[in-house]
């Protein structure tokens, strides 16, 4: 009977395993922190699709997901390189973030707090919501939306 039991709870916890917010979206590499037998800790890698940023440093929660042509990311405390590619629009939550966008963005709207963010080149829009954000674009003629406060927005650099 215990056998019995511990097979049905084995199950059931490989089955909601897979139902887990953390699970891997289809066509997703990721690899997870380990510790040698010395217990020191190697070093941990994360990719996935095409939404990823070309680069990410820093250890928190980053999510990046890209529908049609707009790309949505946010994190908190991260240094990253996102690219919007020839057109793509970009949507940016999250605090104390530094980025790199490269390319051409359409359209580009930032919400959150502290965030440094460089961007290449902006088309139409910048909207900025959200709190002492700096942004600086390149290039580009957009029309500017600042509707937070304290927020440093220029073209140049």
């Amino acid at each position: 009977m215990r056998a019995h039991m511990a097979l049905a709870v084995a199950a059931a916890a490989l089955a909601l395993a897979g139902c887990s917010s953390t699970a891997s979206p289809p066509g997703t590499t990721t690899s997870s922190p380990t510790t040698s037998k010395s217990g020191a800790s190697t070093a941990t890698t994360t990719s996935s699709g095409t939404a990823a940023p070309t680069e990410t440093t820093g250890g928190s929660t980053t999510a990046s997901i890209e529908i049609g042509n707009t790309l949505t990311y946010g994190s908190i405390g991260t240094t990253a390189t996102l690219d919007c590619a020839d057109g793509k629009s970009l949507n940016v939550a999250g605090s104390d973030n530094t980025l790199t966008v490269t390319g051409n963005c359409a359209t580009v709207t930032i919400g959150g707090a502290n965030n440094k963010i460089t961007i290449d080149k902006i088309d139409t829009r910048l909207s900025v919501v959200g709190l002492n954000n700096t942004i600086t674009y390149k290039n580009g003629d957009p029309t500017v939306d600042n509707l937070g406060s304290g927020n440093t927005i220029k073209k140049g650099g």
